[in-house]
């Protein structure tokens, strides 16, 4: 390929289809280039069009990426619905095969009843512990024993009681649960009634040390699928954790999956029985007789209670798996099935007596509550992803009010969104235009609100008590909001035009929280009357020095504007000032009766005036008006000077036409138009005006009108 071709778009899409060539060879190519180059120039060239179809490749595969970046959002939300369902399903399958396998047992120990000759059989017991069933429960419990002496630190763990034995043990690889990496050889020892995981002492054979004890009532039994290289594993789940472990071979899970399972389900016969040996009422022994007639009414009153209390019956098959349907849907992230699963429990034992086996079901499952709503609460820590909006913390906060715990939702939820809002501002670009910048900061603060609020109206439409906690997190909130707008607006000294359209938007945007019924205009007044008296102070400032200077060139000589486009020009100012009556200071060509510094003045005054009644509001009244008179005095006792002391009969007449502009039409215009702006007439400018008049009246008096 000749290096010399053009490097348009005819050389560009054969370097591309070459490069995309599937016998394309990287070795080859730079050979062959090498040899047809004439020198570095014609190689960096080529290197040249290699960087843009690579940046263009980039920019291609970025612009699929954020196209399809929703699909691929919703895409990962389905697998993870679909792997929930699947882990649902495999548990669903394995009680089912529970309940066959149980029914199947209930018929052999019937039969065993009915034929006292046989004898009981575990075939899920080991060798050994095969070899001791012959002696009877002892036999079981001595190879426990034997056993666990190789394990060290589980002593006191297992303290021994008649009823304990082991199962089923042998050796297992466990992994890690996110990087599926192995971590270490373990030896796990089934009992009846947990489960115990001992690691390997090194340099002693047959030596074991006490890594974890988990009881079987909290604990759930995955089933992991074959992934080659990763196969036969299952996965134990006991809040708030994880593991999973591998066997040595098929047949090996198969036995650890299925003896699991049979104990779990041994064990919740044993305590349903339990359960109903305790519900049985015992005859209570024959006192002997005495002649007290009272001492039957007393019997007869103690008696009553406690046949309410055997009452509660507790062997119903939901309530004995209730504690462990718990963990799984805790496991499974399933918080409505447990929440449903505790209001059906609320709902049976509402109108019962809380009998002692009552008080040991409500401690199991006060126990799940706990972890329920520790997930909950981590569900809504700011630590979590922020994305998704509000919405995405509705189903923890629904669920946290289910469980009687609005308040902990409502503050959990609200912090949640102020984080948010916090990380959506400080990830706003910083544009070079302010007014840019401020919409939108205006538009991410005030949707971000609005949805809040519109999100915390149907949390927590039943609890009323919550809104006050809602308003004092909106007020905090408009304060970074204020916080930041300042940063941008004020604290850069942009021009008052400038800061007046910004604070127009913030205005206009905080309206729309009308919409659900809040106001929070008079927050962002308070929280900004500061920084805009301080803008209207310093612009005020700049005008008087502007106007000084102006003063001190004054000549008192008429406008010269050269063409009639200037003329015009100006009587548009003039006439967008509210100066109505300009053409009678015109004069002939393009001569204006008025001096220079005063017709500069009239527009900046105006000017100042028109934006700081966009910026105003009640609290900014008197700095207003204030700064009004300040400005006006400037200009006002620069020509009661100029009148007193100008010698020139000309110029004298000319600075009085000048007053007269001043007075008489400058004046009354600020005067309606704050008048306008504010709703009230300002009585400092009417004095002042009045003033002016007794000036005109005794032009030669030496006395000032300040």
């Amino acid at each position: 390929m000749a290096l010399g071709e053009g490097g348009g778009g005819g050389g560009g899409s054969r370097l591309r289809r070459q490069l995309e060539s599937g016998g394309f060879v990287a070795g080859e190519y730079v050979k062959q280039l090498s040899q047809q180059s004439d020198g570095d120039r014609d190689l960096q060239e080529h290197r040249q069009r290699i960087q843009a179809l690579s940046e263009e490749t980039a920019q291609s595969l970025k612009r699929n990426v954020y196209q399809n970046y929703r699909q691929f959002i919703e895409t990962a939300r389905e697998i993870s619905y679909l792997e929930s369902e699947m882990y649902q399903l495999s548990h669903i399958l394995t009680e089912q095969k529970g309940i066959m396998e149980a029914v199947t047992q209930a018929l052999l120990l019937q039969a065993d009843r009915d034929d006292p000759a046989l004898g009981p059989s575990d075939p899920f017991l080991p060798l050994s512990g095969k070899e001791a069933a012959g002696g009877g429960e002892e036999g079981r419990q001595r190879t426990l024993t034997t056993l666990l002496e190789k394990v060290e630190g589980c002593r006191d763990l297992l303290p021994e009681s008649p009823g304990k034995y082991l199962v089923y043990n042998g050796e297992l690889l466990e992994y890690d649960a996110d990087h599926m990496a192995q971590i270490q050889r373990v030896h796990a020892f089934l009992m009846n009634d947990c489960l115990l995981v001992a690691t390997a002492l090194p340099n002693r054979r047959g030596a074991y040390r006490y890594d974890a004890l988990y009881p079987l009532d909290g604990l759930a039994v995955v089933n992991v699928k074959d992934n080659p290289p990763m196969k036969d594993m299952f996965k134990l789940l006991m809040f708030p954790e994880s593991r999973i472990f591998q066997a040595e071979n098929a047949k090996i899970k198969k036995e650890w999956l299925e003896v699991l399972e049979e104990t779990k389900r041994n064990r919740a016969l044993s305590e349903k029985r339990r359960l109903e040996q305790e519900a049985l009422p015992r005859p209570a022994p024959t006192p002997p007789e005495s002649t007290n007639p009272f001492e039957e009414e007393d019997e007869e009153e103690e008696e009553e209670p406690s046949a309410e209390e055997e009452a509660v019956d507790l062997s119903l098959e939901w309530i004995q798996e209730l504690p462990e349907d718990l963990d799984v849907c805790i496991a499974q992230r399933d918080f409505e099935g447990a929440v449903d699963l505790l209001d059906k429990l609320n709902e049976y034992l509402a109108d019962k007596p809380v009998s002692q086996p009552v008080k040991e079901l409500r401690a199991k499952v006060d126990e799940r509550v706990r972890q329920l709503t520790d997930v909950l609460v981590f569900e809504l820590s700011p630590d979590r992803s922020l994305r998704g909006g509000p919405r995405a913390t509705r189903r923890a906060v629904s669920q946290l009010i289910r469980l009687g715990q609005s308040t902990k939702a409502c503050e959990l939820f609200l912090k949640n969104r102020a984080a948010a809002v916090h990380t959506a501002i400080r990830q706003l670009r910083i544009e070079g235009a302010t007014l840019l910048y401020i919409h939108k900061l205006c538009h991410v603060f005030f949707t971000s609100l609005l949805e809040t609020a519109r999100e915390f109206e149907t949390d927590f439409a039943g609890n009323n008590g919550c809104y006050s906690a809602f308003v004092v997190w909106a007020r905090s909130s408009m304060r970074m909001f204020v916080d930041a707008f300042s940063k941008q607006v004020f604290d850069s000294k942009e021009s008052l035009s400038t800061a007046a359209e910004c604070v127009k938007v913030a205005k206009e945007h905080c309206k729309q929280l009308s919409e659900i019924g809040l106001d929070l205009t008079f927050i962002i007044h308070a929280l900004l009357v500061k920084d805009i008296k301080g803008a209207l102070q310093s612009y005020k400032d700049i005008i008087i020095e502007a106007t000084k200077h102006r003063n001190s060139e004054e000549m008192w000589r008429r406008m010269n504007l050269m063409t009639p486009e200037a003329l015009g020009k100006l009587r548009e100012e003039m006439r967008s000032c509210g100066v109505g009556n300009f053409d009678q200071y015109t004069g002939d060509d393009c001569w204006v009766n008025l001096s220079y510094t005063v017709v500069a003045f009239t527009k900046q005054t105006m000017a100042f005036l028109e934006e700081a009644l966009k910026l105003y509001f009640p609290e900014l009244h008197m700095v207003l008006l204030e700064s009004l008179v300040e400005i006006i005095l400037v200009a006002v006792q620069h020509v009661d000077y100029s009148l007193r002391c100008e010698q020139d009969p000309e110029k004298k007449a000319f600075i009085r036409q000048n007053a007269s502009f001043l007075y008489e039409t400058v004046l009354p215009v600020v005067e309606k138009r704050f008048e306008e702006g504010v709703g009230k007439p300002a009585k400092q400018l009417q004095d002042l005006r009045n003033a002016s008049r007794l000036m005109r009246v005794n032009p030669e008096s030496t006395t000032s009108v300040v």
